[in-house]
């Protein structure tokens, strides 16, 4: 495989305004299905999503990771994102692995920037200092008031913003609250973003190829299928992806080819025309584990035994200049690229930029 160079400015936000000048928050405190004690002023309403749809730019960037840790091996991916030119960060959840907010943002910040957009799912290893003053989600939540980003939603555990005209969904399942898959589904079924990412931490046993069981049930897979997003996950330390699937639940390989074409359900046939994939790409500093599982919708696999190293999943989106189209790869420490492929999305389907 070729190894891939690239290089860009961290781009500006267009058209978004920030949450403070559309929504108010309260201080108060309030229990909810999004997690125990989650301050109120993390629930934003769907009002602060109000925004100027945008294209995407070209050749936009994104590095994907999970569990991460501190020190040298997590810093060495922080410092590759940083050489490819990657413009945004998408982290799946498990942060610092030693409960300190603090250390984890001076380790982005260090090698990033304070400024940088870096944007997180919560893991099983974050929970515990998740919400509060100084937890985690009040570092992501400080990072996209000085981007000006709003959101809807409780951050990086059941939410969902757009950025330079990607749709993010931020969620948690089987870490806090319920009704995921419900949420993935009604927020997807009300965009017409072209690109459309689905983020949460942990797995199915089967959406893995390690030690992990089943745990965030099969739902929110199927939901973020039909709605046609690409499902960033993370957990098991290693690196892995599917072919194309049209369905999750039961492993069906919809094509087995290197440019994978995502699409929506229609509602209104009867037929189900949902494809889409999932990588883990969970080599981001903490530990490479070995491959316990095999299947045949398995397109990639990158693990101890076969000499995995720490690294990132980048995706290159509207590639060339080819509104819908991206290039992904990921990329270790090392240099090494064990996985490269295509994705195409029909834009008109989902928005008409021609018509701007």
């Amino acid at each position: 495989m070729r190894n891939v160079h690239r290089s860009a400015a961290i781009a500006l936000f267009m058209g978004i305004l920030p949450c403070a000048m559309i929504a108010s928050c309260r201080s108060d405190r309030l229990e909810s299905s999004e997690g125990a004690n989650a301050p109120a002023a993390a629930i934003q309403p769907a009002a602060a999503l109000a925004a100027p749809a945008v294209k995407t730019p070209d050749n936009y960037m994104i590095a994907f990771l999970g569990d991460q840790g501190l020190g040298e091996n997590a810093q060495a991916v922080l410092r590759l994102i940083a050489a490819e030119g990657a413009q945004a960060v998408v982290h799946s959840g498990d942060f610092d692995y030693q409960n300190d907010p603090a250390a984890w943002e001076a380790q982005i910040n260090d090698i990033l920037g304070a400024d940088f957009p870096y944007f997180a799912s919560v893991g099983n290893h974050d929970r515990h200092v998740f919400y509060g003053e100084g937890g985690y989600q009040s570092f992501l939540r400080a990072r996209m008031h000085r981007l000006g980003i709003s959101w809807e939603g409780d951050l990086g555990v059941k939410s969902s913003f757009a950025f330079n005209g990607i749709f993010l969904l931020l969620t948690a399942p089987d870490i806090f609250g319920a009704g995921h898959a419900e949420y993935v589904q009604q927020k997807l079924a009300a965009d017409h973003s072209v690109w459309r990412i689905a983020s949460w931490h942990k797995n199915m046993k089967r959406m893995q190829i390690g030690g992990k069981s089943d745990e965030t049930g099969w739902e929110i897979y199927e939901a973020a299928r039909k709605g046609g997003a690409l499902i960033a996950t993370a957990h098991e330390h290693t690196y892995s992806r599917t072919h194309l699937m049209s369905s999750f639940q039961d492993q069906v390989v919809a094509s087995r080819s290197d440019t994978l074409v995502l699409s929506a359900d229609d509602p209104a046939t009867p037929a189900d025309e949902g494809r889409s994939f999932v990588f883990v790409s969970a080599l981001g500093g903490r530990s490479i584990r070995d491959q316990e599982l095999e299947g045949d919708w398995w397109a990639s696999i990158y693990t101890s035994d076969q000499q995995a190293s720490h690294g990132a999943l980048f995706g290159i989106f509207n590639y060339a200049g080819k509104e819908g189209l991206a290039k992904f790869y990921f990329k270790d420490i090392n240099g090494v690229v064990p996985d490269e492929f295509y994705v195409k999305v029909n834009a008109i389907e989902r928005k008409d930029w021609s018509a701007k």
